[in-house]
């Protein structure tokens, strides 16, 4: 028996095609995984490269996490938890680890572009599947922008300490924090989108490159800002209780939406099988590390209190425990490139998934337009980066941060599922990673995504709802006639 919307095997000669049956019955259609692999790569008028290793996945994942949550997020997370924001870090790391273990099975079970989107539609139905992508597209797109937003704060320290000269606050701020347009913030997402059109081996070059330059800048915060740790600024860790440190690790799980862009990787990957579940769990043991060692250092070289608003904290720790400008620079000049790779690394996700929701015919083709020459979705690329500039030249960072946590809970929550449900519809199907303690450790996965979604503002629970209500009006209204399953059925 095939399962409904499968295509039938090779050699069966039956052209009668499926019935398309009711509403609900299309609402769950699955796309099989044997036609979502066969599919891989190919778009409309070319076909993506595959030029990626181990190290480049690594890196691809390790440049989309490493470097927010420490150089513009802390600032925010550090007035919830006060010092246990360590500890902050650690819920989110741990969390992310049970959705990791889950995206390492299937990234290696259904190596294609999409990630969660594409393992939603292989398990859990056409309607979960768009659902899941509407979420990545908050998380990946809006998170390019929140990220660009904290790149001009780092930009102005270097500009001071190298030049003596700053961007105004109505040019590098967001509105709201005296800014009328944040021209920084556009300007590194127009930087990204260039390197994007020289496709996906180059790209993947130029954030290796980023990646050494910020793990060495964050290395040197850690040598430097030491000498400055004070015992008493770790008293009264837990100022706000466990209500703070779980608020702080709601808000820093937005640090490690990151390491799953090596899944958006999958069709542009030499061996996704072996190497992308690998890539997936390196990067989060990297960066959790990192993570820890460097909020543990700049809680104790700083009061707690004196993070509040602040966006470039670890510059303004390092001038203050040096007494020189000059390391401050230094760090400067690695934020500057940190922030600049996950930008990059973030928006390369966004413009995959597209990629793949665009060959399933839920959004409209010229997402999946592949430049023959170049290998790289060039009008994809330039759409999604215009879109996400002007939004990080508009929107407050804090907000912006909170919405993109909650949209990744959300597909993370999903792909803990698809897990589970993958295992029982296809428990004979080869996996080059599996999941320890399956269900146990997806269904672990699916209920902290629930708890740190729950730890998140009434606000941001307002903004996601209104997104998924108009996900679903697009859906209804574009991708359900349009979708390539649909068709086939007529």
């Amino acid at each position: 028996m095939l399962e409904y919307g499968a295509s039938p095997p090779a050699g069966d000669s039956d052209p009668r095609p499926p019935s398309p049956g009711g509403l609900g019955t299309r609402l769950m259609r699955r796309k099989p995984v044997e036609r979502l692999v066969a599919e891989g790569g190919k778009g409309e008028g070319g076909t993506l490269r595959r030029s990626m290793g181990l190290w480049q996945l690594t890196m691809i994942s390790i440049g989309a996490t490493l470097g927010t949550g420490i150089f513009v997020v802390l600032g925010e997370a550090v007035p919830d938890a006060g010092p246990a924001v360590i500890i902050s870090f650690v819920i989110a790391g741990v969390t992310a680890l049970f959705s990791a273990l889950s995206y390492a099975e299937l990234a290696g079970t259904i190596p294609v572009s999409g990630s969660s989107y594409s393992y939603a539609y292989a398990t859990l139905g056409e309607l979960v599947a768009w659902v899941c992508g509407w979420c990545l597209i908050l998380e990946y797109g809006v998170s390019v922008a929140a990220v660009a937003v904290g790149w001009g704060q780092y930009l102005n320290e270097l500009l001071d300490g190298t030049l003596g000269i700053t961007i105004p606050d109505a040019l590098s701020q967001p509105p709201g924090d005296g800014g009328v347009f944040n021209l920084p913030a556009l300007l590194v997402v127009l930087l990204a989108m260039v390197f994007l059109l020289g496709g996906a081996k180059e790209s993947a070059r130029a954030n290796t490159i980023m990646v050494v330059v910020k793990i060495i800048a964050l290395l040197l915060f850690c040598g430097v800002a030491v000498q400055g740790v004070r015992s008493g600024n770790y008293a009264n860790f837990m100022p706000m209780g466990m209500a703070g440190v779980s608020a702080a690790g709601a808000t820093l799980f937005f640090s490690y939406i990151g390491f799953d862009a090596a899944s958006t990787a999958g069709e542009e990957a030499k061996n996704p099988q072996r190497d992308m579940p690998r890539a997936i769990m390196l990067s989060l043991v990297i960066v959790t590390a990192l993570y820890c060692l460097v909020a543990a250092i700049a809680v104790g070289a700083m009061p707690w209190q004196k993070f509040e608003g602040s966006e470039a904290a670890l510059a303004g720790i390092m001038k203050s425990v040096s007494g020189q400008s000059f390391w401050a620079v230094l760090l400067a000049f690695g934020a500057v490139i940190a922030i600049a790779s996950v930008v990059l690394t973030v928006l390369y996700g966004q413009t995959r998934i597209l990629f793949a929701m665009s060959r399933d015919g839920l959004v409209p083709k010229v997402f999946a337009k592949v430049h023959p020459k170049s290998g790289a979705p060039r009008a994809n690329t330039v759409i999604v980066s215009l879109f996400c500039g002007i939004l990080a030249a508009a929107v407050p960072l804090g907000q912006l941060a909170d919405a993109t946590s909650i949209g990744t809970l959300f597909a993370f929550a999903l792909v803990n599922i698809a897990v589970i449900v993958l295992r029982r519809t296809r428990p004979d199907m080869p996996r080059s990673f599996r999941t320890p303690l399956s269900p146990l450790f997806p269904a672990i996965g699916f209920l902290l995504c629930l708890y740190m979604m729950g730890s998140l503002g009434a606000v941001t629970w307002v903004v996601f709802g209104v997104w998924m209500v108009v996900g679903l009006v697009v859906y209804f209204g574009y991708g359900l006639r349009r979708s390539r399953l649909a068709t086939a059925e007529k």
